[in-house]
């Protein structure tokens, strides 16, 4: 199938709105910008589960405090956030009603993903929400959230709530309509329409965020390889295209899917909170490298950290390159005294991570 075809036809689909797009010059809610954006989730979730993340807690939170600069120390960020989330959902709440839809506003934080049974109840929540009839508006939690838990920008929560709700595709509506090879503004800039593979990002230049965002076009583009890595076609088009873009999707780029990671695979590797690290020789850096192997205690040269059967962990190699994350059968503790032995010289013969339980990161 076409692929733009294919993110036309999604029966269930992520939209992710950027704070440029929703917020006015003096830092206020634009309300017809919503109602443009309302009026195409509106017809789309005729036919769809719609789930809208929304950026610009903080952008649209300064003009009420009287906040002149965008703020930087994490207390005055927070606290604009907390009053730009009130303006927001009033917004989208006045938006959808004229439609008739009813809204549920859901605030994470990165841990709320990075635990499985918190991220279950995420999942619990949207599919409720939308069996009885509401649109989940989602953002990051930026009140309580610390730059050690953040997701880092909206593009990345978009691209791991579309994982979490096994979206059929991720929209990023952007201040751009897609792709270009450089800023747009460059001489000699190209528009990409399609990204079928990392072959046609390279000597791709994309920039960082604006004023009030905190993305740009190199976080949009990490977060369609995030979302097409576990098989979610991903199209970046502007929001002034909104309509065409959730319509049949014939604006923007579109980002190929990938062979996708099973579900579990792919929250381990791009969600889950990481317990602790363990560094392996280059014997069982290699041995992981091909499908279907486990980790053995026999490579483990050091162990970070204090965690416990079940948790998740990360894997490096003996340079400190990152291997990938799997859940760990046994206790810090325990594999310290584990660590260098082989199997038959241990009582308990299972693996440290299971092949079936741990995620390469490519």
């Amino acid at each position: 199938m076409d692929l733009r075809q294919q993110i036309s036809d999604a029966r269930k689909i992520v939209v992710k709105v950027g704070s440029s797009s929703i917020s006015t010059t003096e830092h206020r809610v634009d309300t017809k910008a919503i109602d443009r954006i309302v009026d195409a989730i509106a017809a789309r979730a005729e036919v769809s589960d719609v789930v809208l993340v929304t950026s610009g807690a903080i952008a649209v939170g300064r003009a009420p405090l009287g906040l002149t600069t965008t703020p930087t120390d994490l207390a005055t960020r927070q606290a604009a956030a907390s009053v730009g989330q009130v303006e927001l959902a009033y917004a989208w709440g006045q938006s959808f009603a004229r439609h008739g839809i009813t809204v549920g506003q859901v605030l994470l934080t990165a841990a709320d993903a990075g635990q499985r049974d918190r991220a279950r109840n995420i999942q619990s929540t949207i599919s409720r929400l939308h069996k009885l009839g509401c649109v989940p508006v989602i953002n990051e939690n930026d009140t309580v959230a610390t730059t050690e838990v953040r997701f880092g920008d909206n593009d990345r929560l978009a691209a791991i709530v579309a994982n979490l709700v096994a979206a059929d595709a991720l929209v990023l509506l952007s201040d751009v309509d897609g792709l270009y090879t450089a800023n747009p503004s460059t001489p000699g800039a190209t528009f990409i329409a399609q990204v079928s593979g990392q072959a046609d990002l390279d000597g791709v230049v994309a920039g960082g965020g604006g004023e009030v965002g905190t993305g740009g076009m190199a976080t949009k583009v990490s977060a369609a390889e995030l979302a097409t890595r576990v098989g979610i076609p991903v199209l970046l088009a502007a929001a002034t295209r909104v309509s065409d873009a959730l319509s049949d999707a014939s604006v923007g780029t579109v980002f190929a899917p990938r062979r996708g990671l099973n579900a579990w695979k792919s929250w381990a590797l791009y969600a889950a909170e990481v317990a602790g690290n363990i560094v392996v020789d280059a014997g069982a850096m290699a041995a992981l490298a091909e499908p279907g192997t486990s980790l053995l205690a026999v490579g483990i040269t050091a162990i970070d950290g204090d965690f416990h059967a079940g948790d998740i962990v990360e894997v490096h190699g003996p340079s400190g390159e990152i291997l990938g994350r799997g859940e760990v059968n046994y206790s810090s503790g325990a594999l310290q005294r584990m660590r260098g032995k082989h199997s038959d010289e241990l009582p308990d013969k299972r693996p440290v991570v299971h092949a079936d339980y741990f995620s390469h990161l490519e």
